[in-house]
């Protein structure tokens, strides 16, 4: 009995961990927005995101004494996990959300768990259930009823269908890194995949974006802007990417996936804060069909 309780408390705090992190991601969306059109560009922040990740990684790793051998088949496989997981996911979302809205980007990372749920099928051996097919569906009529149903200003909800498919593309190659490294992530702690992750990111990330940063008006960048840049350095890719990884270890690539219907929640949320959408019944009723999404795809039997 003590274990079985054990092992529940475990999933829980699984659960409690991926919305944590989908919370924090969709707070990034407005907040990188911002950012974004005040003198930094979706590459910049990549390079930011990647090295800063990197750093507090290692860091963390020398801090805590957390010092795992890694095998050299590994090691190139956390360099395709990195691939995978932040460079092409961090490049196309980031550089996608500087051309569309966040909105527009929060509307598309429901398309995730389709991904997700389309892989574990086709490669895994995953069962396609009819909970889940509803699941899904209520998850993507709420976010999708919710997103569509806010007013904006213009300069948070001009779409851009260049920004809108990269931002997609993001979710797929996210949804690739769910299915295919599971078993990797399961080998080793958290810190250890995030420090050899980041490391092989900031990598490939600071050649492409040393142009960018050389044309950065640094003088130009007010506080403000700093403080939200640090926010998505440290809480957005620290703090969110521990919480995903504590997350991945016990929930399925299709559970994991199915809290992006968090992000534009969230998302929409502080549009309301900011003023810039309105919210009435029909986005409350979205609201709940959303959450009732992720119930039926995260509840075993």
């Amino acid at each position: 009995m003590g274990k079985i309780k054990m092992q529940l408390t475990t999933l829980m705090a699984a659960h409690i961990c991926m919305f944590l992190a989908e919370v924090t991601w969709g707070i990034m969306a407005p907040l990188g927005k911002d950012v974004m059109t005040h003198g930094l560009t979706g590459m910049d922040m990549v390079v930011f995101r990647t090295v800063g990740g990197a750093l507090c990684f290692w860091l963390t790793s020398l801090l805590t004494g957390i010092r795992e051998r890694v095998s050299r088949r590994d090691l190139m496989l956390f360099f395709l996990a990195g691939l995978f997981g932040i460079v092409t996911n961090q490049c196309c979302y980031t550089i996608g959300l500087s051309l569309t809205s966040p909105i527009n980007a929060s509307i598309v990372t429901t398309s995730m768990p389709i991904f997700t749920l389309l892989i574990g099928i086709l490669f895994m051996g995953e069962r396609l259930t009819w909970r889940k097919l509803l699941g899904i569906g209520c998850g993507v009529t709420g976010a999708l009823s919710l997103i569509m149903g806010s007013a904006g200003t213009a300069g948070f909800s001009g779409g851009n269908i260049f920004g809108d498919l990269l931002c997609m593309t993001a979710q797929f190659s996210f949804a690739c890194y769910l299915a295919l490294f599971g078993r990797l992530i399961g080998r080793y702690h958290t810190i250890t995949c995030m420090k050899w992750m980041f490391l092989f990111a900031s990598c490939v990330t600071v050649p492409l974006g040393i142009p960018s940063l050389t044309e950065v008006h640094w003088a130009e960048i007010t506080l403000r802007h700093w403080a939200e840049t640090a926010f998505i350095v440290f809480g957005a890719t620290y703090f969110a990417y521990i919480l995903m990884m504590r997350g991945q270890k016990k929930l399925t690539p299709t559970q994991v996936s199915v809290y992006n219907y968090v992000q534009p929640v969230v998302s929409t949320i502080i549009s309301l804060i900011l003023g810039i959408a309105t919210l009435g019944w029909m986005q409350g009723v979205a609201v709940a069909l959303v959450f009732i999404g992720v119930r039926l795809v995260a509840r075993k039997r």
